[in-house]
């Protein structure tokens, strides 16, 4: 095992459980990192609650999310979406699949979800809204296909984060330390929108605003403090 390869592996399983003590992930839900050696596979874990992956989880996928040869454990129905976003988007390196609580009202009513505060910009200063019914009509919501998996990571675009309609949301990074930060602070902008809803009319950041605050909160005096306190949190 390469050394790069190692250091993906410990964030991979500490995502998980970050995502997990965060909220953001549950019984439910996934995160992956592209393979930095091989940047036609990924990673992910076999089928099992964030909060209790270890490295021996993890297992090895192509892009069409099939396993390596005689893997026989259960691995996720809906890696076909990691597997479509690291397809059609060569600068993302970590993707995370979530139903965060906080996010949901957004993807039931369609109801844009906005950057309101200056963290809130990392989730990205656009979130599309994709609808599996405007291809794939009536389904149980879930993307078990390739086509399904491909429409979902076209709407995602150029952008960071897709909301799905009634059913959660899809967050990318260019690093699993940046994925985790744009969906933890997606799901806590969400929250202080639909607060501030209810004591009056939202007004998000501005596109300049939401470009320049996204871009600070991901340099390294940001991102390492509140990757090194998440990880505190996730170890007690």
């Amino acid at each position: 095992m390469t050394d790069s390869v190692a250091r993906v592996l410990d964030d991979l399983v500490m995502a998980n459980r970050i995502l997990a003590v965060e909220n953001v992930l549950d019984g439910f839900g996934h995160v992956s990192a592209r393979h930095p050696d091989k940047p036609d596979r990924f990673l992910i874990t076999t089928v099992r609650a964030a909060e209790l992956v270890r490295a021996d989880d993890i297992v090895e996928l192509d892009l069409d999310g099939r396993p390596a040869e005689g893997e026989t454990r259960r691995v996720f129905a809906e890696r076909i979406l990691h597997a479509a976003v690291y397809r059609l988007r060569p600068d993302v390196h970590a993707v995370c699949h979530h139903h965060a609580p906080p996010v949901l009202p957004f993807c039931v009513t369609g109801e844009p979800l906005v950057p309101v505060v200056h963290l809130g910009a990392t989730m990205g200063s656009t979130v599309p809204f994709w609808d599996s019914r405007d291809e794939f009509g009536d389904t149980d919501l879930l993307i078990h296909t390739e086509e399904q998996g491909l429409a979902m990571a076209r709407a995602l675009g150029p952008h960071w984060t897709v909301l799905l309609r009634n059913h959660g949301a899809t967050v990318a990074g260019r690093s699993i330390r940046e994925c985790v930060f744009r969906a933890i602070y997606g799901a806590h902008n969400a929250t202080v929108q639909w607060q501030a809803r209810q004591l009056g009319a939202v007004r998000p950041l501005t596109p300049g605003e939401a470009e320049r605050a996204g871009a600070f909160n991901l340099t390294p005096i940001a991102l390492d403090r509140s990757w090194e306190r998440w990880c505190s949190r996730a170890s007690a």
